[in-house]
């Protein structure tokens, strides 16, 4: 059993869709992170860093239970605990690893400063607003060239997909217009047909 503490986030959700995708058996504990919950300090001893998802798995391969925050590392984890979504073949797994250290490193923190300035800054930043959607439409555009080669990011099916998918779909939060990246929009439709992907999009419920 995992343990999974989230909330509907495009970082969280990168957890859920994982934790669907290797069949793992998960709770769900819910951190309202708008009403301040990450800051608890039962949450805090999790994650040092007050920021969801973080996991404790109870029942590791060898040792005692497990906790782990960072979205990445997290994913990592399961791959390599269920030896699937990360090739074993060093080549591969590089190519995985490096576009997911692009989701956290820049498609991530960049769409995240657009999500912030576009629809929840209490005054308007002109500035703020052009700088990050001009490099979250950047950064579409490199994802775009990528699979205008690949079915999936990496080729196949990985965690980079797992870890970039939830940032995609909130692309009207961005000012993306899906049909301007034909690619990424012909890649969201082909994770849109995998279930594991459709049930973590939905966690948590509450």
């Amino acid at each position: 059993m995992i343990d999974l503490y989230t909330w509907g986030t495009p970082n969280g959700r990168k957890v859920s869709i994982m934790l669907e995708a290797v069949k793992e058996n998960y709770q769900v504990h819910s951190v309202d992170i708008t009403a301040d919950e990450q800051f608890a300090p039962d949450f805090l001893a999790i994650s040092p860093n007050n920021k969801i998802p973080a996991i404790v798995d109870q029942n590791p391969l060898t040792g005692s239970p497990i906790a782990l925050f960072e979205s990445g590392a997290i994913l990592i984890y399961l791959a390599e605990k269920h030896d699937m979504f990360l090739p074993a073949d060093i080549t591969k797994r590089m190519d995985v690893l490096q576009w997911l250290m692009w989701q956290m490193g820049g498609f991530g923190p960049f769409l995240g400063q657009a999500h912030h300035f576009n629809r929840f800054a209490t005054q308007s930043v002109p500035y703020a607003k052009q700088r990050y959607n001009n490099e979250a439409k950047r950064l579409w555009g490199v994802l775009n060239t990528q699979l205008a080669e690949h079915e999936f990011v990496a080729g196949e099916i990985s965690i980079a997909d797992f870890a970039i998918y939830p940032w995609a779909m909130r692309h009207e939060w961005q000012l993306i217009d899906l049909t301007e990246f034909p690619h990424v929009l012909r890649w969201t439709k082909k994770l849109q047909t995998i279930p594991a992907v459709n049930k973590g999009m939905l966690v948590p419920c509450d």
